[in-house]
C-alpha cells in the first residue's frame, strides 16, 4: 500500500488527487472499476493502455506496481467507507456531482429500485438520517440484511433458517432457535432467498454517472 501510494502520486496524483478523491480527473474511489478489482486486474489494463478519448496517457507499469497501486486504491476506498468525519475528511461538494433528476429516474426505472423501495415510504427523509459518504456507500453495499435457506432432505420435512454456509459441497443455516444444522449437498434440497439479490445485480450494471446521480437524488430526500 505504501509503494501504492507513492507511485500513485507520482504517475496518476496531479489529475486524480494525491487522495485518489479527484481534481482534474475523475474521483476513483467511486469508480465501478476501482470497487470491481481484484488485485488490479480492472484498473491494470487502464493503467496501462490510458483513455485517449480523455486525455489520460497510458503507463507502462509492471504487474507488481499496479497490484501496489490497487492496494493504495482499496485502502482509500475503505478509508472513506470508515470514515466518520464527512465534512472533515469526505466534503459533501465532492460526492454531490451527479444529476439529482437522472437519479430520480434511475430509481423509478432502469435501476428498478421501486420494486423494493420508495420515496415516500422506507426512504422518506434518507438525505438527512445518514452522513453523505455513509449514504453513499449503503447504495453500493447495503449491507444488514442476510439470506435465509430452505433445506429439504429426504425425509421431506423442511429446515428453514440463516444462511451460514453453502458450496458445492455442504449448506449449512441456523434456525430460529439458534440450534447449528448443515447436510452434504448431494442429499438435500436447497432453496436461498437473498434479499439482497438486486443489488448484487446492480453491481455489474451501475455506472460511475448512475452511482453519482442516484446519490444526488437520494441526498435530497430531507
Amino acid at each position: 500500500m505504501d509503494r501504492g501510494q507513492k507511485l500513485f502520486v507520482q504517475s496518476c496524483g496531479f489529475c486524480h488527487g494525491n487522495d485518489a478523491t479527484g481534481s482534474r480527473a475523475p474521483d476513483l474511489i467511486r469508480s465501478t472499476s476501482v470497487n470491481h478489482d481484484e488485485n488490479g486486474n480492472t484498473v491494470g489494463p487502464i493503467i496501462r493502455s490510458g483513455r485517449p478519448d480523455k486525455g489520460m496517457p497510458g503507463f507502462p507499469l509492471s504487474d507488481a506496481q499496479i497490484a501496489d497501486i490497487a492496494a493504495f486504491l482499496h485502502s482509500r476506498v475503505l478509508a472513506a467507507l470508515n470514515s466518520a468525519s464527512v465534512e472533515g475528511d469526505y466534503p459533501l461538494q465532492k460526492l454531490l456531482t451527479g444529476n439529482a433528476a437522472a437519479g430520480k429516474a434511475f430509481f423509478e426505472g432502469a435501476g428498478g429500485c421501486t420494486g423494493c423501495h420508495s420515496s415516500t415510504g422506507d426512504f422518506a427523509g434518507i438525505g438527512g438520517k445518514y452522513q453523505p459518504i455513509v449514504l453513499q456507500s449503503r447504495i453500493l453495499y447495503p449491507g444488514g440484511a442476510r439470506s435465509s435457506v430452505t433445506v429439504t432432505p429426504p425425509s421431506g420435512k423442511h429446515v428453514t433458517g440463516t444462511l451460514v454456509h453453502i458450496d458445492e459441497f455442504i449448506v449449512a443455516l441456523r434456525d430460529d432457535s439458534g440450534w447449528y444444522h448443515s447436510w452434504p449437498r448431494a442429499q438435500v434440497e436447497a432453496k436461498v432467498s437473498d434479499p439482497l439479490e438486486a443489488h448484487r445485480k446492480l453491481l455489474y450494471v451501475y455506472t460511475d454517472a448512475n452511482i453519482h446521480d442516484l446519490f444526488a437524488y437520494l441526498e435530497g430526500l430531507k
